[in-house]
């Protein structure tokens, strides 16, 4: 499922001038550089799905793959390594996307196409796939104002925010903000450097103290990692019962914290279909082909670049079926383990 953007102006056909002259039948090598390895979906979805499709589209085509646990310096010396292999088309899901700037330029220059996988990142990339990200964090806050219904200015909530070098996160925000503001009382808003569980946790456990804990009365995280993060620090500033926290990701973990009800949603986004649109513009452009979409976003730096959009879902205990069951994401067996198990017969989970 794709969706349209607000008029950018007439769409890009990604590959220009000289590269257009290089067409290229036969194996290519196409480089995936993901960002980190915290967040399960990269290892466990990202990489295995557009592995396949690659080869999918391509049985001869060589995937090279490398994860930056984080650090942009990394990233930037895996594009510099993926120039040196001289392969055909890399897709880069950025660690920090003003950075990797320079490197996407040299990759640029060498005649190799960037495809911006899941974060867009500055300089010439080719091509862009995402979700619709701003609806992302409109979804949270819809979410977190139903589940607070006439409690939504009893007191205060806390907002756990992405990473600042994301460029997601400040969508997601945005998109949260639209829905919450003037709706709810923030008490205190963090953007949590990483993404990481634990420095959520930390950020709980300060609003906690500075709030006090019968104040509390929702939580909008931006991910299911830092959900968990956030939910272990409302357990110990015993906050019971505990207030609707919302996530992202549908990461096993968050799905599974559904279930028991101790958060109160996630975002179910399909990793599939943006890893089949990474892999069919990377092997394009591989092959000196052009990618021609109908939606086009600008970056800080770059206008008009061809962009395919995936429409997210907002994941709760009714919907898990229709969802990441339904989808092949997980099976029932691994969600519902021993201690999820009663609350699983309970959802409809058997």
């Amino acid at each position: 499922m794709t969706v349209a953007l607000a008029a950018c102006g007439s769409a890009k056909e990604a590959g220009g001038d000289s590269k257009d002259d290089k067409k290229k039948t036969g194996p290519l090598t196409i480089g995936l550089l993901l960002p980190e390895d915290q967040t399960a979906r990269y290892e466990n979805f990202d990489r295995p799905f557009v592995t396949k499709k690659i080869k999918g589209l391509c049985a001869d085509c060589k995937v090279l793959y490398v994860n930056a646990k984080s650090d942009p310096s990394v990233q930037q010396q895996q594009v510099d390594s993926m120039i040196t292999k001289k392969v055909d088309a890399i897709i880069l899901d950025s660690v920090d996307s003003k950075s990797i700037a320079s490197s996407v330029r040299r990759a640029d220059e060498a005649g190799i196409p960037v495809v911006a996988y899941d974060r867009l990142a500055e300089g010439p990339v080719s091509a862009y796939t995402s979700f619709d990200n701003e609806t992302v964090g409109k979804v949270q806050g819809q979410a977190l104002l139903k589940a607070l219904g006439n409690k939504a200015k009893s007191g205060k909530i806390v907002m756990l925010n992405g990473w600042e070098a994301d460029p997601n996160a400040a969508m997601f925000k945005k998109g949260a903000l639209s829905v919450l503001k003037g709706k709810v009382n923030i008490g205190k808003s963090y953007d949590i450097d990483r993404w990481l569980a634990d420095k959520a946790n930390e950020a709980m456990t300060g609003a906690i103290s500075s709030l006090g804990k019968d104040n509390i009365v929702g939580v909008y995280s931006a991910n299911d990692s830092m959900a968990g993060g956030a939910i272990t620090a409302l357990k110990s500033g015993g906050l019971n019962p505990l207030p609707p926290v919302t996530g992202q990701d549908a990461e096993i973990e968050g799905v599974r914290r559904v279930v028991t009800g101790e958060q109160y949603m996630s975002v179910y986004k399909s990793y599939l279909d943006e890893a089949t649109a990474a892999a069919e513009m990377a092997v394009a452009l591989g092959r000196g082909e052009k990618v021609n979409e109908s939606n086009t976003v600008d970056s800080p730096t770059n206008k008009d670049i061809p962009a395919t959009l995936i429409t997210p879902v907002s994941l709760t205990k009714e919907n898990i079926k229709d969802t990441v069951i339904k989808d092949g994401i997980y099976k029932i067996d691994q969600i519902c383990t021993a201690k999820v198990k009663a609350a699983c017969a309970a959802a409809g989970l058997k």
